[in-house]
């Protein structure tokens, strides 16, 4: 038996409560499986696998042309996307310590960017614009609450020496040049967030690579789906040789000329659904003893029928997901890191999970439904698997930071009695970090049949019941917004890292 197994180390307080957390985080992903509709109703779920294998051992473009007019555009939206987003993050961090600002930021970012889409759809049509608003609007309030905290958290000693001089001049001089590299570190990893956005954009009619996706899985065509997959792999991973910032300027300008953001709509319908098809129908008319009644009837009908079933169902799902990433992390991060593997081996783990994490959990969970039928089992899966290998693969990085003594263990020993204590503090604020991120796109799920809040936001969208979509995201931005409190509130109380995303 090992040594480290018999040695007395005392419990402190800060490890308790990481244990703490951990057991109930457990306990209620355990309690939420019981309530879900886990299972699987494809007769023969093999065959499609099989076929899906087939595909991608014989890759094939129907059309290179259109494929590559779609690659044109998912990039545009992209970058045309990001860098909007970093001008207005930049903008609003200055201000973030102002609690309007942090509200506002954490309101525009808990509303995923396809909802963002489906609104801008009625406002100025299946637009350029719309595309472009829809993923630069959210992550805005990303960019904006990582700069401001990396704002705070630099070091207040420069500024403390500097001789008397105005705000403006202490920040640029001493404050964001002592954040420069993790503020462009983040904004790179961003934009590869915002490419897999632009894919997803796809799946509701954008002519982006998720157009074709969507249409090659639904007909059965595994093998131009596979070739198509393997596109967006090759993008995504090369994007940090071809991204310069000498030559940013030019893509920009190449972007807007490809895709220029044009609305196709009128300003009338525009002012119509902001000022009418958004209103509860009770209120639409004149004012009369009856409305309040009426008002009150409609809710309630929302509530027991939508919104209710799916706040229930979208916390089930995420609670069950966030557990599901936990176990998928630890098992996997020894893939990505020094301590367990060899440098060829290493690099192999870490491919497989950078082609995970590159799969958005939408397409995933389309897979998934096709291969195992509807069910919150694909919605899991799907998100175990993307959040599990993007926090795998961070924690895996952290890991070779530790210097372990030469006598130590190997194999299991070296993991549960070396390694797994003395990473299990950042492991839990990666996973807190992304348990609001899972939640919104838990919500967004729905959009394929998963009785989530995006079933019946998507549902009402298409039954033109705008004032129901617009209740429907806003509890869902409420929700997320209390997740994302409770999850900064537990990192703060067990002193973890507030912006592990950018370690």
């Amino acid at each position: 038996m090992s040594s480290h197994a018999t040695r007395p180390y005392p419990i402190s307080t800060s490890a308790r409560k990481l244990k703490t957390a951990s057991f109930w985080f457990a306990v209620v992903g355990i309690g939420c499986l019981l309530l879900a509709d886990i299972n699987i109703s494809r007769p023969d779920p093999w065959h499609e696998l099989s076929l899906m294998g087939q595909g991608l051992m014989n890759p094939h473009i129907h059309s290179w042309p259109e494929t590559l007019a779609s690659i044109a555009t998912t990039l545009s939206f992209a970058l045309q996307g990001i860098v909007l987003a970093a001008v207005s993050g930049f903008i609003l961090s200055l201000g973030y310590r102002w609690l309007p600002v942090r509200s506002l930021c954490a309101f525009i970012r808990s509303i995923h960017e396809l909802f963002w889409a489906l609104l801008f759809i009625q406002i100025v049509g299946l637009s350029t614009l719309t595309g472009l608003l829809a993923i630069a609007i959210p992550y805005a309030g990303t960019l904006a609450k990582i700069y401001g905290e990396l704002f705070e958290e630099t070091n207040p000693a420069p500024i403390n020496n500097l001789a008397p001089a105005s705000s403006l001049s202490k920040f640029f001089y001493t404050t964001l040049p002592l954040a420069w590299q993790p503020l462009v570190a983040y904004t790179r990893y961003r934009f590869e967030c915002s490419i897999r956005s632009s894919v997803v954009l796809g799946f509701i009619g954008f002519p982006t690579l998720g157009f074709h996706l969507e249409s090659a899985l639904s007909d059965g065509h595994y093998n131009e789906a596979a070739a198509l997959l393997y596109i967006l792999f090759f993008v995504v991973l090369s994007f940090q040789i071809w991204l310069r910032a000498r030559l940013l300027p030019i893509y920009l300008i190449a972007s807007i000329w490809y895709l220029p953001p044009h609305a196709a709509t009128s300003w009338e319908t525009a002012m119509r659904f902001l000022t009418q098809d958004i209103v509860p129908a009770p209120l639409r008319g004149s004012w009369t003893d009856s409305t309040l009644n009426d008002l009150s009837g409609w809710f309630d009908y929302l509530w027991q029928n939508q919104l209710w079933p799916g706040l229930i169902d979208t916390l089930v799902l995420s609670q069950i997901a966030v557990v599901a990433t936990g176990l998928i992390t630890l098992i996997c991060f020894p893939l990505n890191s020094t301590l367990f593997f060899s440098p060829i081996a290493r690099r192999l783990g870490d491919s497989i999970l950078i082609f995970s994490r590159s799969t958005p959990e939408y397409l995933l969970a389309f897979i998934g439904l096709l291969l195992l039928g509807p069910s919150m089992l694909p919605a899991v899966i799907a998100l175990a698997i993307h959040n599990g290998a993007i926090i795998a693969h961070l924690v895996g990085r952290y890991s070779d930071q530790l210097v372990l003594r030469v006598d130590t263990n190997q194999g299991l020993d070296r993991y549960f009695y070396d390694v797994l204590p003395r990473v299990y503090r950042q492991f839990l604020a990666f996973l807190f970090y992304r348990w609001e991120v899972i939640l919104r796109e838990t919500a967004i799920l729905g959009i394929l049949g998963i009785t989530t809040l995006g079933f019946y936001i998507d549902s009402a969208f298409e039954e033109f019941r705008f004032d129901r979509a617009a209740v429907l995201i806003l509890a869902s931005a409420i929700l997320n917004m209390s997740v994302d409190y409770c999850a900064r509130t537990l990192r703060r109380r067990m002193h973890l890292k507030t912006t592990p995303e950018t370690v």
